[in-house]
């Protein structure tokens, strides 16, 4: 979608993508790849350049996606020098919730936001040989001790605890995100408006 921006050479079509990011606004929606993973590094980056104390909003709609791709925006989030809030827009599902809950200066929830986690999953079929099915076996473990320990972190729950809630599809409400530690506050559309 194209914004139509005055001046003083007239009127000009700039992306609305652009007018948001020029205001420290991220969106992560839909699947998280290695693209979007790519794109969210390199604006957080320039954001950074620009001013790296102003906060930066980021907001999330998404059903999750590849774990390796998430992890980069997870990092990249963990080390960001500005300021970094998080808004879930609607949904933020495995590792969208993941993202949701590691923001370092304010977690928020719209009323009728909600978020879901659970174990990692294959993400394609399981074939090969009995040495290569262990090792995916033994890789995928890993990954689910890794993201239990990140929850745990940004949640103040026992690596135990986030197991079991980990163990099936947990759905959390706003108030059921805030009493397990995944979410600060329920806000409204004003508190996005903030500068």
């Amino acid at each position: 979608m194209n914004i139509q921006v005055k001046s003083s050479n007239g009127i000009t079509l700039v992306p609305l993508e652009s007018i948001l990011l020029g205001e420290r606004k991220i969106y992560i929606e839909g699947e998280i790849d290695g693209e979007k993973a790519g794109e969210f590094f390199k604006e957080v980056q320039l954001l950074n350049r620009q001013d790296d104390h102003k906060l930066i909003d980021v907001f999330i709609n998404s059903p999750g996606g590849e774990v390796s791709a998430g992890m980069l925006m997870y990092d990249v989030i963990q080390s960001s020098r500005a300021p970094i809030r998080t808004f879930c827009m609607g949904r933020a599902y495995s590792m969208g919730a993941v993202l949701f809950a590691c923001g370092n200066h304010g977690r928020y929830m719209f009323p009728h936001g909600e978020l879901m986690i659970h174990e990692p999953l294959l993400g394609s079929r399981v074939g090969g040989n009995s040495s290569s099915i262990k090792s995916i076996s033994d890789s995928l473990l890993d990954t689910k001790k890794i993201m239990n320990q990140i929850l745990a972190k940004h949640t103040g729950r026992t690596e135990k605890e986030v197991e079991e809630a980990t163990s099936f599809d947990h759905y959390f409400s706003p108030e059921e995100s805030i009493a397990f530690g995944l979410c600060d506050l329920i806000v409204g559309f004003d508190k996005v408006m903030e500068g």
